[in-house]
Order: C-alpha cells, then structure tokens, then sequence
C-alpha cells in the first residue's frame, strides 16, 4: 500500500520553486520493525492537556552518530499544521564532531499499526545535516483525524508508537571529474631546425616545452621504427602531464606535425585530433613520410643536410580528476 500524505499540489509548488518539499511524504507498509528506534506515547490524548506542544526524545545510535526524534503533536506552526503531527530527525549530541561537520544520512520515519502488526513508514529520503540545520522531517507527517481513527489501527487504546530508521551515506575513494572545455582560436606553434639530419643516430629529441598549459615534446626517427623501419621517417609527438602536476588527466588535443618544404611552399604534415591519458603518452605515424622523399635534394626538404620540422598544437579540453578526502 502507498499513501500520500497532505497536499501534493503545494509540494509541486515547493519543487517548481527550488525548496524541498518536505510536506509531501510517501508512506509505504511493512512488516519489519524499524532498526534503530523505538518511541512510545501513551494517553496520547493528554498531550495537549499536559502543555506539550514539542516533544524531544533522548539521543539513540545509529551509523555511530547520535539522533533524536522531535514530535510536534500539533504541528510546528500551528497557523499552518495545527491538523497534523509533525515529527523530525535531529542530530542528537554534537559536542564531540568537529568544526564545520557535515553528516549525510538517508532516514525513514515509522508509525506502528497495532491491529495489523506492521508498520507504516516514510519512503527513505537522504538529507545533508549540518551545524546551521542539524534537523530534517516533516511538518505534515500524519493527519490528526487518521491517525485518531480507530479502524486504522495506529491509536489504540490511547497509545501510538513512533519509530525511526538511520542509514549514514560515507563517502569513500570519492573523486571529482571535472570536463574543461577549451576554445583556442589560435593553435601554439613551434618549430625546429634538425642540423645534420644525414649523421643523426637512432631518433632526435626535442626539448620538452609548453603548449595550452601542458607539458610536450616531439621525438623523430631519421630511419624510421617499428614496421616502417629503413622505408620511412617517423615522427611522435609525446605528452608530459599539466604544468600544474595535476593527476590522472586525460587531455583532447588537435594536432599537426609538418616537415616543412625549404624550397617550396609544398609541406608534408599529418593531422588528427584525439586524447592523450597520462604522461608519457604519444601520437604520431611510424610512415610518416619516405625516406627516399625526404632526403632527394631535388625534392627541398633536406637542404644543407638540415630538416625543418614544425608541430601545431589546440588543446580542446581537459580532464581532470582529483580526489577529495573522506569525510565521515
């Protein structure tokens, strides 16, 4: 059975304008009894006699924190809940939690049915507690004229029993990602003059150096590497990390490498777009360009045994994930 409580339309309204609804409550059934407490009222029907107009129970314990149930029997305010019982979950003695606590929880609150020995209870709802609102509830929990009812079984022989469920949400190995989107109209460019190109050993290094606010360098292999090896030049363009030493990035990059034609305006370049993740990581073409293209001097890429080499480079987002500590 599900059944709900007070006025939907005014908690819609509540919703549409970015407060919580807390007067809409969605109340379900079942036979199990609350895990953590138990609140019993006997003569309800001297409360008001007594002057109790708000009732605080003692603290009990649940995901090692300490709560209390607050009871209005007629209503928080009474201009506007005067027919209802409102009941809420507080934070119960905070004398030992730090400075700024913060308690996230996901709690249930319960009525007993003496007649059909179960329970009727709030569907679970999760609510940050905090020094400035240490208390979560709802004003409109149960009308005064069901639960007085007597054929529905919750008041029975002027006694009602109240209950509360605690579920403490902690956090663990929690990470913030965070999609930094990048809009650089002009690409860095950077090149460099290869002298004896003919006399280089296995590969040429650049110096490392920055583009976009990241760490780069561009390593090429004059005779090639891997299945390209003695048929082309290959050319990798490595990542190095952030300049900030930010971890576990991933980074979106647009890229081009070019060997740049010293004699007409005919250059050979690669371009893509992709990510790189983690330092260390590259991209580049093992074919490159021939090896017999590049070195026939009728073709203008080597002269005076120097090879003019270029990247471009537009980072177009970031990644970023850090981890925050745990917070209980």
């Amino acid at each position: 059975m599900v059944l709900i409580t007070a006025a939907s339309a005014a908690a819609a309204r509540a919703v549409a304008a970015g407060r919580p609804a807390d007067d809409y409550i969605a109340l379900e059934t079942r036979d199990a009894s609350p895990a953590h407490f138990l609140f019993k009222i006997e003569s309800c029907s001297l409360l008001q006699n007594c002057g109790i107009d708000k009732y605080e129970t003692n603290d009990f314990v649940a995901g090692e924190h300490k709560w209390k149930l607050i009871i209005c029997p007629n209503g928080e305010d009474k201009t506007k809940d005067s027919d209802y019982i409102s009941i809420y979950l507080a934070m119960g003695d905070t004398s030992s939690m730090p400075a700024n606590w913060e308690v996230n929880a996901v709690f249930s609150i319960f009525l007993y049915n003496q007649i059909h020995d179960n329970y009727l209870y709030s569907l679970g709802i999760t609510r940050r507690f905090l020094g400035v609102k240490p208390q979560w509830g709802f004003s409109k929990f149960i009308s005064k004229k069901f639960l007085t009812d007597p054929s529905n079984g919750y008041l029975v022989d002027d006694n009602c029993v109240f209950g509360a469920e605690v579920s403490v949400v902690k956090k663990e190995a929690f990470a913030i990602e965070c999609l930094s989107l990048k809009n650089f109209e002009i690409p860095y460019k950077r090149d460099w003059m290869i002298p004896n190109f003919s006399k280089l050993g296995e590969f040429w290094k650049s110096e490392e150096f920055s583009a976009g606010g990241h760490k780069w360098a561009v390593k090429l292999y004059p005779k090639g590497t891997g299945d390209a090896t003695g048929r082309h030049v290959s050319v990798y363009l490595y990542y190095y990390g952030s300049n900030t030493g930010t971890p576990s990035e991933r980074v979106h990059t647009r890229r081009t490498i070019r060997i740049k034609n010293q004699l007409y305006d005919l250059h050979h370049k690669y371009t893509n777009t992709a990510w790189y993740v983690g330092s260390s990581d590259n991209w580049g073409r093992d074919a490159f360009m021939e090896i017999a293209t590049i070195t026939d001097p009728k073709k203008g890429f080597i002269v005076n045994d120097s090879c003019l080499l270029e990247v471009e480079i537009s980072v177009k987002a970031v990644v970023q994930v850090s981890p925050l500590p745990i917070k209980k």
